[in-house]
C-alpha cells in the first residue's frame, strides 16, 4: 500500500503542476482547441486515475492468474480466536452433558461446481501463513455450505492411495465405536456425502436408489444400513465415506462428563499422527498428548466451549500448515517407521536437501450432524514441493518471515531444528530473485487474502 501510495505522489508531483498545465494548454490552444488551466488540470486528473486503475486490475490479474482458470469459494473472513468465534456467532446450550436432541436442519442443496473437471480442476492454492508475528489460533471461519467437500484433479492418485492403505493397515487406520449412537453418526455422515456430492459433482457422482455411484472409479455403493458395501463388499460406513472423497474424517461424540471423544474415524493420510494412538480420547487429551502449542493456555477453554455450541447449521473451516522432508503424503517416514513407538522429529535426517522439503497444508471443516449430534471433522491435505509454491508471487518472502516468528515451542512441535537452515536459505534466496526481478518489492508485506 505504502508504495502505491508514493507512485500515485510522484505521478502528481510530475504532471499536476502549474508548468506541465500551462505547456498542454498551449499545445491544445495552438491545434484550435481553447480550454482553460483548471479543465487541463481536471482532464490531467481523469487520465492519472484511469491509468492507475488499469495498472491495478493488471497487477490483479497477473498475480492472481488462478482465478481465471478455476472458481473458488468466497473470500474467507479474517480468522479470529476460538473463544470470541463462539460467543459472537453460536449460541450458549442448557442441554445436559452428554445429550442430544435431533435437528430438523436439513444442509441446503449444493450448487454444482462451476467447469469442473477431473483432468483440469486443480488444486485449490491454499497459502494459509502471514509475515510474523505468529499467533496461536484456531483461525475459524464461516463454511459456505456449497463448499464442504473440495476435489480436484488429483482425485484418482488419493482414491488409489486410501485403497491400498486400507487393504494393508484396516483397522488401524479405519475404526467406529460399537455404541448405537456412533454408530449411526457414521452412517448418517456417509448419508450425508451421498446426497452432498451427485450435488455439488454431477459429472463424477450419481444418486441411486441404494446409495451412489461413481462413474470414474466405476464403484457403486449400497448406503443402507443392513449392506453397506462397495461393488457388493462389505465395508463400515466411515470406511466407504472415506473412499467417496479426498479427505480423512473424524466423528467426535460429547459424553455425561462433557467431553468430545474421538469415536469414528477414517485416518488414512495424515503424515504425521495415526489413528491408532488416539482413538478413544477425549479432545483435549489428543493435543495435549501431541504436545500442540499453547492449548492448555490458549486453545482448550475456547474450544470446549465452541464444540459445546456449534449447531448443526453453522458449518466451520480453517486451515493449518507444516514443512514436511520427505516425499510421502500418507505418512512422512522421516520422523520414524509408521509401526515404530518411538515417532518424532529428533529422528529425521538434519538440513535435507530443498528437494526433498514439501509444504502440507490441511484445510479442515467441522459441523455437527443433526441426527446423532457428533461432530464431523473433514480433514483435506494439500501436498506441494515448497520449490515449486515458491515460483508464486510474494510466497517465498511471506513464508520465511512465518517461520522465522515461530516461538520455540511452535518451532520444536513443526520440526524447524531439523531443516531450517536449507528451508530458509532456499526461501531467502528465491524473495531475493522476486525483488530483482520487480516482482515484489523490498520489504513489501501484501498479505492478499487468507488464506490464499
Amino acid at each position: 500500500m505504502a508504495n502505491n501510495m508514493e507512485a500515485i505522489k510522484h505521478w502528481i508531483d510530475e504532471n499536476l503542476n502549474k508548468q506541465r498545465i500551462e505547456e498542454l494548454r498551449k499545445t491544445l490552444e495552438q491545434n484550435g482547441i481553447r480550454i482553460t488551466p483548471l479543465h487541463v488540470y481536471f482532464l490531467l486528473l481523469a487520465t492519472g486515475v484511469v491509468y492507475l486503475a488499469a495498472k491495478w486490475l493488471l497487477r490483479q490479474q497477473t498475480t492472481k492468474s488462478w482465478l481465471n482458470i478455476r472458481p473458488r469459494s468466497p473470500d474467507p473472513e479474517k480468522p479470529t480466536d476460538v473463544t470470541s468465534f463462539a460467543e459472537k456467532r453460536m449460541k450458549p446450550t442448557s442441554r445436559p452433558p452428554g445429550t442430544w436432541t435431533p435437528s430438523p436442519f436439513k444442509r441446503p442443496p449444493a450448487k454444482p461446481y462451476p467447469n469442473w473437471s477431473l483432468e483440469n480442476t486443480k488444486p485449490l492454492p491454499y497459502r494459509p501463513f502471514r509475515h510474523g508475528p505468529y499467533h496461536i489460533t484456531m483461525g475459524l471461519r464461516s463454511m459456505p455450505w456449497d463448499d464442504w467437500i473440495e476435489l480436484d484433479n488429483q482425485y484418482l492418485h488419493f482414491h488409489a492411495l486410501k485403497k491400498s492403505r486400507i487393504a494393508e493397515r484396516g483397522p488401524s487406520c479405519c475404526r467406529t465405536d460399537p455404541d448405537p449412537r456412533v454408530q449411526d453418526g457414521a452412517l448418517e455422515l456417509l448419508e450425508e456425502l451421498a446426497a452432498y456430492l451427485p450435488e455439488r459433482y454431477p459429472s463424477m457422482f450419481v444418486k441411486t436408489a441404494v446409495g451412489i455411484d461413481n462413474t470414474v472409479t466405476n464403484e457403486s455403493y449400497d448406503i443402507r444400513p443392513e449392506h453397506l458395501t462397495l461393488n457388493h463388499e462389505k465395508h463400515s460406513a466411515i470406511t466407504l465415506s472415506a473412499l467417496l472423497i479426498q479427505d480423512d474424517l473424524a466423528i467426535m461424540y460429547e459424553r455425561p462428563d462433557g467431553q468430545y471423544y474421538l469415536l469414528s474415524a477414517s485416518i488414512l493420510l495424515a503424515g504425521f499422527w495415526r489413528l491408532s494412538d488416539k482413538f478413544g480420547m477425549p479432545l483435549s487429551q489428543i493435543h495435549t498428548s501431541g504436545d500442540v502449542p499453547g492449548y492448555k493456555e490458549k486453545l482448550e477453554k475456547g474450544m470446549m466451549n465452541f464444540f459445546r455450541r456449534v449447531q448443526p447449521e453453522k458449518a466451520v473451516v480453517r486451515n493449518n500448515y507444516f514443512v514436511q522432508v520427505d516425499e510421502d503424503l500418507a505418512w512422512s517416514h522421516s520422523i520414524g517407521s509408521e509401526d515404530s513407538s518411538d515417532i518424532s522429529w529428533s529422528t529425521a535426517s538434519k538440513n535435507k536437501a530443498i528437494q526433498h522439503h514439501h509444504f502440507r497444508s490441511e484445510r479442515q471443516s467441522l459441523r455437527r450432524l443433526p441426527r446423532s449430534g457428533g461432530v464431523v471433522f473433514t480433514i483435506r491435505t494439500y501436498f506441494h514441493p515448497i520449490a515449486e509454491i515458491c515460483e508464486e508471487r510474494g510466497v517465498p518472502g511471506r513464508l520465511a518471515s512465518a517461520v522465522r516468528s515461530w516461538g520455540e515451542d511452535v518451532a520444536r512441535y513443526k520440526g524447524r531444528e531439523r531443516y531450517g537452515d536449507v528451508l530458509l536459505e532456499f526461501l531467502d534466496g528465491k524473495h531475493a530473485e522476486q525483488v530483482e526481478s520487480g516482482l515484489v518489492q523490498e520489504g513489501e508485506e501484501e498479505e492478499g487474502r487468507y488464506p490464499w
